[in-house]
């Protein structure tokens, strides 16, 4: 089969790669339909992976259809329409059977598409390690991008949001405006926020936020005008969308006293100088961490099947998977209005 696999800084390649095979009884084979770049595959691409290995295959988020299953399997069924969310879990310990994946006791293989452990989803197919937690049925009235975006990137919108404290009348302050800080402003809306501001340099992003009813300010102007706003009092709520060290220091100098601030950005900081008598005596709260997609998607189903988040509204290119490469280049470089590219067999 063909997938998209890691060589090296910058050197993603159309490659030939051998079929997936069935390694327990638990397990699956998903033939792909549709899958997408996140933003954390960046990291990768620029050669700042989580693991030494290469030649593996990249990608954590996808849907497709069942073509086989193991004997144990008993929750799908071969021609089922699944959506993969992005971290996996053993499926049989207390944090898996409470939805809180990514904190598998068994460590199982942590994430598709990270190392050689675990191939990723950028393929014609790949396997689901114990199926019955990992492949999760695309319900009624959910379309199969609106599928691929929760996978990982709604997901982790609505559980940024979710740590921010987000309450009727909040003020909420988003910095980054990828797909998940698009999301996020979204989110923070259906969390009955009274003002939302959507931070990020590229014109065209703060647009689409401006779209959505937000705020939408350049980060040379935004500290200014919050403080205007706000009469001195700053944000009660700030989501961090970026994951350096930088925008992680202007939430922090963006939150009133006894605000909170919700970290998402994909984070590689070995030495952030956290200002912790600053924190301490504004008694702010901080959060940080990864999501859990399964803890996320009841809430979630309800939202996009009404039309109260629209998270496919953010595809912005869908490519042939035999593009990849350029479709990771064009997503580096931000060209063309690149949002969130989806590839397809």
């Amino acid at each position: 089969m063909k997938a998209l696999r890691y060589f090296g800084e910058r050197d993603i390649r159309h490659d030939d790669m051998a079929d997936p095979k069935l390694e327990s009884d638990r397990d699956a084979i998903v033939q792909m339909t549709a899958c997408s770049i996140c933003g954390s595959d960046l990291h990768i691409y620029h050669g700042h992976g989580f693991s030494e290995d290469t030649g593996f295959c990249v990608g954590h988020e996808a849907v497709g259809e069942v073509v086989e299953v193991g004997r144990a399997v008993t929750r799908v069924k071969v021609g089922d329409k699944v959506m993969m969310p992005a971290a996996v879990g053993c499926g049989a310990c207390r944090s898996c059977l409470s939805g809180v994946v990514n904190n598998c006791e068994n460590n199982a293989s942590g994430c598709y598409g990270l190392s050689a452990r675990l191939q990723g989803v950028q393929a014609e197919a790949f396997r689901v390690p114990a199926a019955d937690m990992n492949a999760v049925k695309i319900p009624d009235g959910i379309s199969e991008d609106q599928a691929l975006m929760m996978t990982d990137a709604m997901a982790t919108a609505w559980f940024g949001a979710r740590n921010a404290d987000i309450r009727p009348g909040s003020s909420v302050g988003v910095i980054g405006l990828g797909p998940i800080g698009l999301m996020t402003v979204e989110a923070a809306f259906v969390m009955g926020a009274h003002v939302v501001y959507a931070i990020d340099p590229i014109p065209e992003r703060r647009a689409l936020a401006e779209a959505v009813g937000a705020i939408a300010l350049h980060p040379d102007e935004a500290m200014e005008r919050i403080k205007e706003d706000t009469k001195g009092r700053r944000l009660d709520c700030v989501v961090e969308v970026v994951g350096s060290d930088a925008t992680v220091d202007f939430a922090l100098r963006c939150v009133r006293v006894r605000g909170t601030v919700s970290v998402i950005g994909v984070q590689q900081s070995r030495r952030f100088p956290f200002p912790l008598e600053r924190a301490f005596a504004g008694g702010l709260t901080f959060r940080v961490g990864t999501c859990s997609v399964p803890e996320e998607l009841p809430a979630l189903f309800p939202l996009v099947q009404s039309g109260r988040l629209k998270p496919e509204r953010y595809i912005s290119h869908r490519l042939p998977l035999s593009h990849g490469a350029d479709a990771y280049d064009m997503f580096d470089r931000r060209e063309a209005g690149a949002l969130k590219m989806v590839l397809v067999p």
